[in-house]
């Protein structure tokens, strides 16, 4: 097997042949990367039943099997995801700024890649073609690393993609997989320094904690999830149970998922009961405070960590609140940063909301679950990132360049 250092010398070796390709070509392999995934899906399901099978012998909970599961619509997704990457505009080389000095130089700032770019993730297959189509289309390379619940599906998605760039004249090696799913490989990964320019972890709280904690790469931090959705004073209860009915139950497996309601009291008794008839038809436990008791008794009584936990399960907590001001002192204190969201119609306060939540995404009367880089027209997302440096929220093309400073001058030298 591959070694993850012999990985990360052909990755930078192929960084020399990336920085060179212009944007008909990455254009045209990634139309060919696209159609390969959906003429090799047949390939791609057997790898995959492969994965389910097994985790469903290890007793893996269903929404944890459904982040693995594949089905040609899933496919077609990814393939369009790399369709949709084609229409965008190409952002390597942009001028992002020009001035000229007294002196006569002009002084440039220029988008350029990355470099080479790991992705260390768990479970979601489909995050193998997303990942490449970002990466590809910004002249990077990458290197993934996936959890093994999932290696024989992105084996084989690796293995198109690679035919697909091969067939466009591309180096197959812009796409390198490590095989290796054992945690002492992840952890090297994490110090391959000279070769890796960032480390970007998608997953679960203990794999991000685990790359910012032991990596020496400079980390891009994707953060958990722990979303809440508020239900003002003046909401439209039938509004609320929609948008609460699809951020928990759509898939609860996401971290765009929501995991907290929080209700003002005002409208509680009438709002209450609404939501969570709707939620119990889904099977979704509720755990309240002790106001939320009073409405509907028979359900749990929520707990402290119940407020900041990510369940990415059938189970919401439910917080009442006497303003939106308490409202978001408790988001800003449990949440993680991620994407929150108000059902109110109340503009003052949906105004102060979108001011004063701090978080990545802020919604007015609708789902937390379009955090995401294919609804917000990326094409698709390396991750949500949940840090404040560089990049924050859905993880586009540009958020996978860095610039340089270009200086033409005419013979200048300094006195």
């Amino acid at each position: 097997m591959t070694t993850i250092e012999e990985l990360g010398r052909r990755a930078k070796q192929a960084s020399r042949h990336m920085n060179r390709m212009g944007t008909t070509q990455k254009n045209q392999i990634l139309a060919l990367a696209a159609q390969a995934l959906v003429d090799e899906q047949e390939e791609i399901l057997e790898a995959n039943a492969m994965d389910i099978e097994a985790a469903r012998k290890k007793n893996m909970p269903e929404p944890m099997v459904d982040r693995l599961v594949l089905s040609e619509s899933r496919i077609a997704g990814m393939a369009e995801g790399l369709t949709q990457l084609i229409a965008l505009e190409d952002p390597i080389g942009e001028i992002i700024s020009s001035t000229v000095r007294p002196n006569g130089l002009e002084i440039c700032k220029k988008r350029v890649p990355i470099g080479v770019i790991g992705i260390i993730y768990e479970s979601r297959p489909n995050v193998t073609a997303d990942a490449f189509g970002l990466c590809f289309k910004t002249n990077n390379t990458v290197i993934l690393k996936g959890g093994s619940d999932a290696i024989h599906s992105n084996m084989a998605i690796t293995k198109v993609l690679r035919k697909a760039i091969a067939a466009g004249g591309g180096c197959e090696d812009a796409l390198l997989l490590v095989e290796d799913t054992s945690r002492e490989t992840a952890k090297a990964m994490m110090r391959l320094n000279q070769y890796i320019d960032v480390l970007i972890p998608r997953g679960g709280a203990g794999l991000i904690r685990t790359v910012v904690e032991n990596s020496t790469v400079p980390v891009i931090e994707t953060g958990t999830g722990n979303c809440h959705v508020y239900v003002d004073a003046s909401a439209d209860i039938d509004m609320a149970v929609k948008i609460i009915l699809n951020a928990k139950t759509q898939r609860t497996g996401v971290c765009n998922a929501c995991e907290s309601l929080v209700i003002h009291k005002d409208i509680i008794g009438e709002a209450l009961p609404a939501i969570a008839k709707a939620l119990r038809e889904k099977h979704c436990e509720l755990r309240g405070d002790e106001a939320a008791l009073e409405v509907v008794p028979d359900m749990k009584k929520a707990t402290e960590e119940d407020w900041g936990t990510e369940y990415l399960d059938l189970i919401a907590s439910v917080r009442t609140v006497a303003s939106v001001d308490e409202a978001i002192e408790h988001i800003n204190r449990y949440n993680t940063g991620h994407s929150e969201a108000i059902v109110t119609k109340d503009y003052a306060n949906a105004r102060k909301f979108l001011d004063e939540v701090d978080a990545a995404a802020v919604y007015v009367n609708a789902s937390t679950r379009f955090t995401d880089g294919f609804e917000f027209g990326f094409g698709a997302e390396i991750g949500i990132s949940t840090q404040k440096l560089h990049a924050r929220g859905p993880m586009g093309l540009k958020e996978l360049t860095t610039t340089k400073y270009v200086i033409y001058g005419d013979g200048q030298i300094r006195e």
